[in-house]
């Protein structure tokens, strides 16, 4: 697929563009398990590339009610917009030329960036990262999984934990050239049980940052009944499962670290990729 065209910068805001602009379908991606179409949006002179997910090219899930996963991404998106650490690309809620569906802004990963996740063959994870577990790498071997001790890593963690993140993989980490971190791919979230599978295992059990904290705190209060950002959880997500974020938010403030595995449900995504 050929580069993005640059981020909206003038008169017209990312979630303007993507919310009124013309969809043009250009090509799909085919690794994606469901209908991932890669498109160009163009509004009042402005131009972008961006993924657009139709509800019509989901599969269905055992345990997430049928063509949800659109507005799951939505909410993940306002979730971390509310957080104020911007991890999530802008995403909209949309009609397109395939039905209703989730359109989000393309992010480029820059490919010289440095690597977040890695295979050692050693029992500590070395200066810099985290250990997650051991890996079967084939021929009865074994490898030390780890990711980076990164502050974006940090923070992804606990979004992950508050949205209730079932499937973080590493493939679903985007650094860009400009050192900002984007998550993508956020359908298999806000489930009212527990289903945290990921990748960033690292700091399981440790003390929650002073600054998490305080923006845990903000994001409760953000959270109340009534609230903008309650209002519009509300219209992408059932009132039980927007009462699970608060419990989440609430249970984290309270306990004051990151969450461990539950052991009732694998902590690991299959692929990890």
């Amino acid at each position: 697929m050929s580069a993005p065209e640059r981020i909206p910068s003038r008169s017209v805001t990312a979630l303007e563009l993507l919310t009124k602009g013309e969809l043009t379908v250009k090509g799909r991606v085919r690794e994606a398990s469901n209908a991932v179409l890669f498109c160009a949006v163009a509004h009042d002179g402005e131009e972008a590339h961006c993924v657009y997910k139709p509800v019509a090219g989901e599969r269905p899930l055992w345990d997430f009610p049928d063509g949800t996963l659109a507005q799951r991404e939505v909410a993940a998106y306002e979730i971390s917009e509310a957080t104020g650490w911007g991890l999530v690309p802008p995403t909209v809620l949309r009609d397109g030329p395939y039905g209703e569906g989730m359109v989000q802004l393309w992010i480029e990963a820059d490919p010289s960036a440095d690597g977040l996740l890695a295979l050692v063959d050693t029992d500590e994870p070395g200066d810099g990262w985290k250990a997650v577990g051991l890996a079967d790498v084939g021929e009865g071997r074994t490898a030390l999984l780890v990711h980076a001790d990164d502050p974006r890593l940090r923070r992804l963690a606990v979004l992950d934990a508050v949205i209730n993140n079932g499937d973080r993989k590493g493939g679903h980490l985007l650094p860009t050239a400009d050192g900002r971190l984007y998550a993508i791919d956020h359908g298999v979230t806000f489930n009212v049980e527990d289903k945290l599978r990921t990748l960033l295992w690292g700091w399981a059990g440790e003390p929650l940052t002073a600054d998490t904290r305080e923006v845990l705190g903000a994001l409760a209060t953000a959270l109340g009944d009534g609230s903008c950002l309650a209002g519009r959880l509300a219209k992408l997500l059932t009132a039980a499962e927007v009462a699970a974020v608060r419990s989440r938010v609430a249970d984290l403030l309270a306990d004051g670290h990151h969450p461990e595995p539950s052991g009732n449900w694998p902590a690991i995504p299959w692929p990890p990729v």
